[in-house]
């Protein structure tokens, strides 16, 4: 089910709900389906869809449609987030944390799919309030659409990089500076010497 929009590829596509729906009507009860899906490239875009039909496979093709037309673009650093966020619809709020390498996605089925299809491989989240998967997925992508990037925000600060940066984000960074401060130190010994 690889599909092409403008020449992008979207391999991540996960089945959240699938929601049976009755209407009752003067002859009887009239069944639909309602789907909600997530859709990724694994690499920062990340779009959720719903779509109702009257048979499941129909509104499943109907909500990857709409979420690959609602695809938007998230900040993904080594492999987790930049800080600490709280996003919220209804009465559902996600705490999502950045974690450690190796950590892992520690979350629940909702708030998982739509991580994994944003590349996120080391978050730990906490779901506070209310369960409903679909408010539980759209206050995952509003915490993920109020992350910050640390580089632009170190630049409008102007202060360096690992002032700003949380440990494990920028592990490379951080050896470079800790390597610049041991020459300072050497170069001190040196001179004093």
């Amino acid at each position: 089910m690889l599909e092409e929009k403008e020449g992008k590829v979207f391999p991540i596509e996960n089945i959240v709900t699938i929601n049976r729906v009755v209407k009752v009507v003067a002859g009887g009860r009239r069944f639909r389906f309602a789907a909600w899906v997530v859709v990724g490239d694994g690499n920062g875009s990340v779009g959720i869809g719903h779509g109702k039909a009257a048979e499941t496979p129909d509104a499943i093709e109907k909500a990857l449609k709409r979420a690959r037309k609602n695809l938007k673009k998230v900040i993904v650093i080594n492999k987790t987030i930049p800080h600490p966020v709280i996003g919220k619809c209804g009465a559902s709020k996600v705490l999502l944390k950045p974690a450690a390498p190796g950590s892992g996605l520690i979350a629940c089925q909702p708030v998982r799919s739509v991580l994994e299809a944003a590349g996120y491989e080391n978050v730990l989240t906490k779901s506070l309030g209310a369960r409903n998967a679909v408010n539980l997925m759209k206050a995952t992508m509003d915490a993920l659409l109020k992350l910050k990037n640390p580089y632009e925000v170190a630049r409008i600060r102007g202060k360096p990089l690992h002032q700003i940066a949380r440990r494990f984000l920028y592990e490379g960074e951080r050896k470079e500076v800790y390597q610049d401060k041991t020459s300072e130190k050497q170069n001190r010994s040196e001179l004093e010497g």
